[in-house]
């Protein structure tokens, strides 16, 4: 499986988000759209950014009951993106569902990856809010295994989690990691971080990047420090 670099286009507007993909003169970046972008634009910023050639990973991270979750990916299924999530701990049922509506009739559909556990989740987090007192390590691999059973295609993970996350749920589960910074970069609201670099040596498949590219000075640049970094 290809690695690649998505760049998270977390803007408020299609204007922000425009200049922002116009400074890419040769480059097609894969570019995350989420819940800002999305419900500020609409839909029909995911139609746009895919008609100038984007690859699109839709970020919304569903999570409610099944039949819901199974209407909803329906209407998702009809933009065109090339991957959509959800939170794992919708349990199995719901994951089930969501791959059922999102399936077109002519049998194709985006890549459907399930999120374990934030990045800015940590285990004092997770025990003290979410009264889950396994390690977090534990809890994120057995989300994954559950998602494999589900049928997706892979998982969202920190970097740090990803090689192992392979181990249980096989070479062809897919990683998409976020939590990554440059070397030299601040964590930001981050708590599981590591570098693009370090990121592919633990086996993310995919990495998602933010602030890191899109708060540079000069954003092409570090985009393409990035994909020096994570797939050369």
């Amino acid at each position: 499986m290809g690695k690649d670099v998505i760049i998270a286009c977390d803007f408020a507007s299609k204007e922000e988000v425009f200049a922002f993909l116009d400074k890419f003169k040769e480059e097609k970046p894969y570019v995350k759209i989420g819940m800002e972008l999305f419900y500020g634009a609409g839909p029909d910023i995911v139609r746009e950014i895919k008609k100038r050639g984007h690859k699109i990973f839709l970020d919304l991270k569903l999570h409610d009951i099944p039949n819901t979750v199974k209407k909803a990916m329906h209407v998702l299924s009809s933009l065109d993106v090339d991957m959509c999530n959800l939170h794992a701990g919708g349990t199995i049922p719901m994951m089930e569902a969501a791959i059922e509506g999102l399936t077109r009739e002519d049998g194709t559909r985006p890549l459907l990856i399930a999120v374990t556990q934030l990045t800015s989740t940590d285990q004092e987090h997770m025990e003290n809010d979410l009264l889950i007192h396994e390690p977090i390590d534990k809890v994120v691999m057995h989300y994954a295994s559950n998602a494999k059973k589900a049928g997706l295609d892979g998982v969202v993970c920190s970097p740090l989690e990803a090689g192992k996350v392979h181990d249980t749920c096989g070479s062809d589960f897919i990683t998409v990691t976020p939590g990554v910074r440059f070397a030299d970069g601040d964590v930001g609201d981050q708590k599981r971080v590591t570098t693009p670099e370090r990121a592919k040596e633990i086996g993310s498949d995919y990495i998602v990047v933010g602030r890191p590219i899109t708060a540079a000075d000069d954003p092409v640049a570090a985009y393409r420090r990035c994909v020096k970094e994570f797939v050369s």
